[in-house]
């Protein structure tokens, strides 16, 4: 195709997949992970938007102005004022991060398209910002926080206004992912879970989420076994996984540390540490749990990602 780029107006980016809830942090803990989205983007002056899309899912990209990116795009720009200077974009995409997976597709394009427009017009916007402006996107931060920040993140909803916390954990962890070959909309995970929990399962949650959180901050992986329970809903969502809890059995009888849906599903994903050695034995009991449920699915091995979104050079 014809090149519009003009490098005054230029920034690629690249930013990790992520894993929100890790077991019992429902909607308010996620991970980022070595797995990469890329974004090459262009401001026009003209209202054309050009979409081209590669990788994972491209054909399911959607064109024009209804994609993601350049809403994202769009809101920065009117955030900043530069909604009249700027109407169009060129848009191209690399895309590793599985569509429709749970593994934060969605929130790598809205980030992608906030961190490059922010850079191409010279950083006006803090990552605290960023972090708002992709949570309105977005409507939660679960999954957009890590994406920006990298490592493991709480996020809190106060008055509207989002907080989040990024941190490493003290031990160093291997992340096995399966990735089954179906897709499970956010929106349908949504819609089986219940309106009122009781006060038992809130509880189970809210002890299991602080020691998840005190053993990665302090190194505790003798904890980890009991951190990663969930009843608020995993338990509910379970029925549209086949074979769900069959793949945490396995995960954990191979020697994983703990195995929760990633996100919204339908990925299941488990962690052990990098000196265990034991991640290829876990992704295969996760991939033969799955196919004995008549599900095929591949593995993937990943680490927690340390940087978030990153500026490549353009």
């Amino acid at each position: 195709m014809k090149n519009f780029s003009d490098n005054r107006y230029r920034a690629v980016v690249r930013v990790p997949g992520t894993s929100a809830n890790c077991g019992p942090g429902f909607d308010c803990l996620g991970v980022a992970a070595t797995i990469y989205n890329y974004l090459d983007l262009t401001l026009l002056k003209s209202n054309r938007i050009v979409v081209e899309s590669s990788g994972d899912g491209a054909d399911k990209i959607p064109r024009g102005k209804r994609n993601l990116t350049w809403q994202a795009v769009k809101k920065l720009l009117d955030v900043t004022g530069h909604a009249d200077e700027f109407r169009g974009a060129i848009i191209r995409t690399k895309n590793t991060v599985p569509v429709s997976r749970g593994l934060g597709s969605s929130s790598a394009a809205i980030v992608a398209g906030l961190v490059a427009a922010n850079e191409i017009l010279g950083s006006p916007l803090n990552r605290n910002d960023l972090l708002t402006l992709a949570t309105d996107i977005e409507g939660h931060p679960d999954n957009v926080a890590p994406a920006l920040f990298g490592g493991f993140t709480v996020s809190v909803m106060d008055a509207g206004k989002v907080q989040t916390f990024s941190f490493m954990p003290r031990i160093k962890l291997k992340l096995i992912v399966s990735v089954p070959e179906f897709e499970l909309s956010t929106r349908l995970a949504r819609k089986v879970l219940p309106k009122n929990v009781s006060m038992r399962d809130a509880v189970f949650n809210v002890s299991r989420a602080s020691m998840l959180i005190a053993a990665l901050v302090e190194g505790r992986e003798d904890l980890l076994p009991i951190a990663f329970g969930d009843a608020l809903h995993q338990p509910y969502r379970k029925k549209l996984v086949p074979g769900m809890t069959q793949v945490f059995d396995a995960a954990v009888d191979a020697g994983a540390l703990g195995a929760a849906i990633s996100g919204a599903g339908s990925c299941l994903i488990a962690f052990t540490t990098a000196k265990s050695g034991l991640e290829e034995k876990i992704s295969a009991a996760m991939v033969d749990a799955f196919q004995a449920h008549g599900v095929r699915s591949k593995a993937l091995i990943l680490n927690v990602d340390k940087r978030g979104a990153e500026i490549l050079n353009a």
